[in-house]
């Protein structure tokens, strides 16, 4: 059982859901991020998403955008963010790490040794955002070889179908993207992200993470009523991009951030 199944199946026993803060590796610059890894946890997150920086972010709005831009700056690559991972598992060897980016990188690396490195650094699972199922079955069958959690991302358009199809090449979790529009986006309609869990629920046995949207304690909260997991990224982001020139500052306020979320989904 790979950490993210067996992260669910505690939680699950536990009656928590699991929150999930997405952070760009490497902003504001590289020594940031592994202690703001562990601060996260520390805080009550349960599973981190940590971006893969990425010129060309199409599935993200300005915050995570710029984002990726500071990651850039400093020349963070793909390799960095592994060796940030592995760095990580030092200390902490039970909290899942799934990257989330695009194609463009992994491609270059190479699909096999890309997946033998993320194994090696202790990564668990991959949310490659621009890797349609239908045309990542060799990508999908490697990455599981290696034991890496292929995750993917479901929308409110998405037709049963195809939810059963992207469902049947998962494993892990599936990411339920909340709103029609980017990262960053607002008006959660929490009573629509129901309706659409029903419905998946029916064609998988796949925990849902829903992301998009989720701003502070309250919209955390709402969506931990009817949802797996909460995925919390740009409310997150914002805290660094507001920190830059204060780099100590930004580790203690996301995890305020992040404890009164975990706080609210407890209640």
């Amino acid at each position: 059982m790979s950490r993210v199944a067996e992260c669910f199946a505690r939680l699950k026993t536990e009656g928590r859901k699991a929150l999930i803060p997405y952070v760009t590796a490497g902003d504001c610059q590289p020594g940031v991020t592994v202690p703001l890894m562990h601060a996260m946890v520390a805080a009550g997150a349960d599973i981190i998403e940590l971006g893969v920086p990425f010129s060309d972010p199409m599935a993200d709005g300005p915050v995570i955008q710029q984002a990726c831009e500071r990651a850039l700056a400093h020349g963070v690559s793909l390799h960095d963010v592994l060796e940030m991972v592995a760095t990580f598992r030092e200390k902490d060897d039970e909290t899942p790490v799934v990257l989330m980016g695009y194609l463009n990188p992994i491609e270059v690396m190479g699909y096999v040794p890309f997946a033998q490195a993320a194994c090696d650094a202790g990564v668990d699972g991959v949310l490659t955002v621009d890797l349609p199922p239908e045309e990542g079955v060799e990508v999908v069958k490697i990455f599981k070889e290696a034991e890496l959690d292929p995750i993917f991302l479901l929308s409110p358009t998405t037709t049963a179908e195809r939810i059963g199809k992207v469902c049947a090449s998962a494993s892990g979790f599936v990411y339920y993207v909340s709103l029609k529009g980017v990262t960053g986006a607002a008006n959660l309609d929490v009573a629509a992200v129901a309706a659409k869990l029903d419905e998946i629920r029916g064609l998988t046995d796949l925990p849902v993470g829903v992301g998009f949207g989720i701003r502070d304690a309250e919209t955390a909260a709402q969506v931990a009523g009817v949802a797996d997991a909460v995925v919390v990224g740009s409310a997150v982001v914002n805290r660094i991009a507001a920190n830059v020139a204060q780099p100590d500052r930004i580790a203690p306020e996301i995890a305020a951030l992040l404890s009164d979320m975990r706080r609210a989904m407890d209640a």
